[in-house]
């Protein structure tokens, strides 16, 4: 398994994302045990949200890794609205108990709202210090943004990045780059949807023996700093995310790629779901 170096962590270029996990209880069990398994297959990067099910998935999350949480890098994130001096120790403490844990590894605003962003850096950092968190990072946040937080402390941006959405290659994924800061890619397969039908992606997937979703994992990951975080509940999915990690896509696939999803050619706006 690929990995890259998240806050001091080595954590795998493919983690677990539980977007929509969480929603329905006679799917949760299915759920759990997905979680369970990415984590015995080297997925041990586990991305969660208090938005998600609001609480739900988290509490999805907190019986997965029961047991197993020194297994695990955990990240959640806190809603705009919760991001206040006041707010954001009462949201982590809730997600906390949903999670059962005492610590979340990695603690996202995420997305930008309407509290200054030194206000929730504070309290941010006041979680640090209290242990209740060991790093904190933002989502969905453009070059400008980054720039306005002009944080060493930060450790991460997660964003919507996949071949229908490069709009981040323009400037953001290089920005980033530049200093140091890892990125964490959400709907790495949009959701998937077309992208995975795309004939493209089926060619070469069927010169790799792999799937067109194991072919755009490897693809979103295929340059260092960047981690993608897909969801998946069916055993089978989660076998072959794992899998991705070891796949290496020649520069004739990127190229063919390139002809089908273009890259950008000029400064898009960040793109969110």
């Amino acid at each position: 398994m690929r990995t890259l170096t998240l806050g001091g962590s080595t954590v795998p270029v493919i983690g677990q994302g539980t977007w929509f996990m969480g929603e329905q209880p006679d799917r949760q069990q299915a759920e759990v045990s997905a979680l369970q398994q990415g984590i015995e297959l080297g997925l041990s990067l586990i991305d969660s949200a208090e938005m998600y099910a609001e609480g739900g998935a988290e509490q999805v999350v907190g019986r997965a890794i029961q047991g197993r949480r020194d297994q695990v890098f955990l990240v959640s994130k806190v809603y705009p609205h919760n991001a206040s001096r006041t707010g954001i120790p009462a949201a982590c403490a809730r997600s906390l108990t949903r999670l059962g844990t005492d610590c979340i590894d990695l603690y996202l605003l995420h997305w930008r709202g309407q509290y200054p962003l030194e206000e929730t850096v504070e309290a941010f950092e006041r979680l640090r210090e209290a242990g209740k968190i060991r790093h904190w990072g933002v989502s969905n946040f453009d070059v400008d943004d980054l720039r306005e937080l002009d944080n060493p402390a930060c450790v991460t941006n997660q964003v919507l990045y996949n071949p229908e959405q490069r709009g981040i290659e323009f400037d953001l994924l290089p920005y980033s780059r530049k200093r140091q800061l890892p990125s964490m890619a959400y709907c790495p397969l949009a959701q998937a949807g077309r992208l995975l039908n795309h004939p493209v992606l089926h060619q070469i997937a069927e010169q790799h023996g792999a799937t067109p979703a194991q072919v755009v994992l490897a693809w979103v990951t295929r340059d260092d700093g960047v981690v993608a975080i897909p969801k998946a509940v069916q055993p089978r999915h989660v076998q072959l995310n794992a899998a991705a990690a070891s796949l290496s896509l020649r520069d004739e696939d990127l190229r063919a790629i390139d002809r089908a999803f273009p890259a950008p050619t000029r400064k898009q706006r960040l793109a969110m779901v």
